[in-house]
């Protein structure tokens, strides 16, 4: 398998490049010289606060230097892509922000190995030299119902946790009480990924293969086998999946929350995923967690702990309480953090109604026998325009986005629709005009107007071989042989190409 496309300028130098961007767009940010570590402008805002650092292998951005400013982040530290920042550059940050006055320093580490081992030698290093540090290990990842020895991986959840301590250290909180509160907001917290397609660390292959028609559940941020593989679903049924594993009573691992509790939800995106599939799975989490019962407190919706461009979404609940979300809603200038409307999600009115449109009266005896030649035709002119969906977006993609077989596919479907609903009036004007709404509402595109035109065109063609439209009187003896009506369609509709 070829190595994988990336836009670099080199991969030696993917890392420096990357915070230099973040820093040359984000004036409260500046880089430690001679270290791969961020730390807020105002460095000196901080003293006599407790300062807040964290960090570990990039390819996970925005995290963790996108998590850095007032109300978040005192600094973070970066590694070279999957892979734990050196000690020395840890006791650096550590020395920089002790330097600048800070009453403690908590280090929150993902529970990863390296991270562990690494931000743990540097903690003891700086406790020798006489600087007050804690470390909060932080592991959210519900994927495996008993944690392996190494317990829970540290993914997603550690930036709600970012969030938190730099709340409580704004306020002035010392370090144990920061400590204290972090280890137990961190116990409330569960995350789950699936992903559709693997990553790749620069200048390397894919760091795992997925069939096409695979996807894979309870995968760590740098490509760790998860615990179960299926065939690909719907957004519907792979969330139900993913909240019912993360709360599952007999798992050890699971958000321990019932129905009337309230939660923040995270929907992340894991790199690769687009925009709109992200809002589907957001859509099928809101709807799934409160099914459940559960009070949505906050949701938020974006890429916040990536795995480089891997195809996938991971689902963050937190058991919120009062207290929390005071902390979560509090003001922050980090950049990667979203502006959160402070709200609940659960119980809005998400539905603004439609100003009706003005009716023409109904017909009080419509004709019978020309709404059975209407539809008799119409039904043609689907059948018609769903068989050449695939020859006419073939056409399209010549010169356009080949979406065209797509569109009058879409008109097909929805003139049906407005069959089925018995609703079609006899009177010809009546007629022409609502047909004209429902292709108007239905075609969309960028030249779903132009094609809707045209197709009308069609459409008004065919009736006038059959009825005079301007009196609505059906012509004696027309021919309604329906491969006589797909022939002249077939032709017609490629004409508008």
């Amino acid at each position: 398998m070829e190595v994988s496309k990336k836009l670099l300028n080199s991969v030696p130098g993917c890392v420096d490049d990357a915070l230099r961007g973040l820093i040359s767009c984000s004036p409260g940010l500046r880089v430690l010289q001679g270290h791969r570590v961020v730390l807020r402008a105002d460095l000196e805002r901080i003293k006599g606060q407790v300062a807040l650092l964290s960090g570990g292998g990039s390819g996970h951005e925005p995290a963790h230097a996108g998590y850095v400013g007032p109300g978040m982040l005192t600094g973070a530290i970066a590694g070279p892509v999957f892979t734990s920042p050196p000690v020395g550059s840890i006791v650096a940050a550590i020395r920089a922000v002790a330097y600048a006055g800070a009453a403690g320093v908590l280090l929150i580490v993902k529970n990863y190995t390296g991270d562990r081992l690494n931000f743990g030698l540097a903690l003891e290093r700086a406790r020798r030299e006489g600087v007050d540090v804690e470390m909060a290990v932080i592991g959210d990842d519900c994927a495996f119902t008993s944690p392996r020895k190494a317990g829970r991986r540290g993914i997603c959840g550690t930036v709600l946790i970012h969030k938190i301590a730099g709340a409580l250290a704004e306020q002035g909180k010392h370090l144990q009480e920061i400590f204290q509160i972090v280890t137990e907001a961190a116990a409330r917290i569960g995350t789950l990924g699936v992903s559709l397609s693997p990553c790749s660390v620069p200048g390397s292959r894919p760091t795992f293969q997925l069939a096409v028609d695979e996807l894979e559940i309870g995968l760590g941020i740098h490509g760790e086998a998860g615990v179960r593989r299926d065939k690909m679903m719907s957004s519907d049924q792979i969330v139900k999946i993913m909240i019912d594993h993360m709360t599952d009573p007999v798992s050890q691992s699971r958000v321990n929350v019932k129905s009337g509790d309230s939660v923040i939800l995270v929907v992340n995106n894991l790199g690769g995923l687009s925009c709109l599939e992200l809002q589907i799975v957001a859509d099928s989490a809101v709807r799934c967690l409160e099914g459940k019962g559960l009070q949505i407190e906050r949701a938020m919706l974006g890429s916040f702990m990536t795995a480089l461009e891997m195809s996938g979404v991971s689902l963050t609940i937190m058991k919120s309480s009062e207290e929390l979300l005071k902390l979560y809603d509090y003001e922050t200038a980090a950049p990667a953090w979203p502006p959160v409307p402070r709200i609940p999600v659960t119980g809005q009115t998400r539905i603004f109604p439609c100003v009706p449109e003005s009716t023409q009266p109904k017909e009080l005896v419509p004709d019978v026998k020309r709404v059975q030649v209407y539809r008799h035709i119409l039904e043609n002119i689907c059948k018609t325009l769903l068989s050449l969906e695939e020859e006419l977006n073939e056409l399209d993609r010549a010169a356009g986005d080949g979406d065209c077989g797509s569109t009058h596919a879409r008109a097909a479907q929805a003139i049906r629709d407005w069959i089925s609903s018995g609703e079609i009036p006899s009177h010809s004007a009546r007629f022409l005009t609502t047909l004209s709404h429902v292709l108007l509402e239905k075609m969309g595109g960028s030249s779903g107007a132009v094609r809707t035109h045209y197709l009308g065109n069609i459409i008004c063609h065919v009736l006038s071989g059959f009825c005079h439209l301007e009196t609505g009187t059906i012509i004696c003896g027309s021919d309604l042989n329906p491969s006589r009506l797909v022939s002249h369609l077939q032709q017609a509709v490629r004409r508008c190409m």
